[in-house]
């Protein structure tokens, strides 16, 4: 693809995916813009061995923009990196078809590895806010990396992922649309949890009260069958002493 189609590509890229967007020439002001332009520019040159140019073209684009890509990185179409700022992407990070990153994401390496270092994204996924993705495993297509999760293994094709470290939570084989940016509203399995120990506790306190309920109960009618016996006990006493008076 060549360079104007880059740019083209960016342009479409950023329209359709930020609603903020208010006129075509705010697309120039965008960070992802313009470290995707001088990304694409870079690997060019990591390509063909001209390492420290690469590294140079990328690291004045990441002084200027906030958004540190290497350029030995391979990246597909699509990709859109909203706000930006803090965003890292590692030397041997692979990166499919129509990805989202937000601000503060990490796709890193554990720094016990050699060779492929870093995470592989497939096509269509989010990673949200703060997220780290750390090591050379791959996230399958359609996923969501919720907000400041760390992810620290393989997660499957159509899953969310939330938490520290990070949980799946699987949302079946239905996949998530790729307009689908919806940061806010992803499973908690945290949350599902605590909501399962209220409902427990709910039934043991519900349980707790029908026992009470149950002993008070069983108290008063011990209560009357005591004041029933005692009762008893002094007619016959009484009957006994008037028979004794008749004699």
């Amino acid at each position: 693809m060549g360079f104007i189609n880059h740019i083209k590509e960016e342009f479409q890229v950023i329209r359709e995916r930020d609603p903020a967007i208010k006129t075509p020439l705010e697309v120039l002001l965008y960070p992802s813009f313009r470290v995707m332009i001088q990304y694409r520019r870079a690997h060019k040159l990591y390509e063909k061995g001209h390492f420290f140019l690469a590294r140079w073209v990328s690291q004045r684009a990441a002084r200027k923009t906030g958004i540190e890509i290497h350029p030995g990185a391979q990246i597909g179409k699509g990709l859109f990196i909203d706000h930006g700022a803090g965003v890292i992407i590692g030397e041997t990070t692979i990166i499919g078809d129509n990805v989202t990153l937000y601000q503060g994401v990490t796709l890193g390496g554990t720094g016990k590895e050699t060779g492929k270092r870093h995470p592989t994204l497939r096509d269509n996924v989010m990673v949200s806010a703060g997220a780290k993705i750390l090591g050379s495993f791959t996230i399958g297509e359609n996923s969501k990396i919720g907000a400041g999760s760390v992810v620290l293994e393989e997660v499957p094709p159509n899953c969310t992922v939330v938490g520290v470290p990070g949980r799946v939570v699987k949302k079946g084989n239905q996949k998530v649309p790729r307009s689908d940016m919806d940061q806010i509203h992803l499973p908690d399995p945290t949350l599902d949890d605590i909501h399962k120990l209220q409902q427990e506790n709910d039934r043991l306190r519900s349980e707790l009260q029908r026992m009470g309920y149950e002993l008070n109960d069983m108290k008063e009618r011990e209560a009357q069958c005591r004041r029933a016996r005692a009762l008893e006990a002094k007619e016959r006493r009484q009957e006994e002493k008037r028979e004794y008076e008749n004699l």
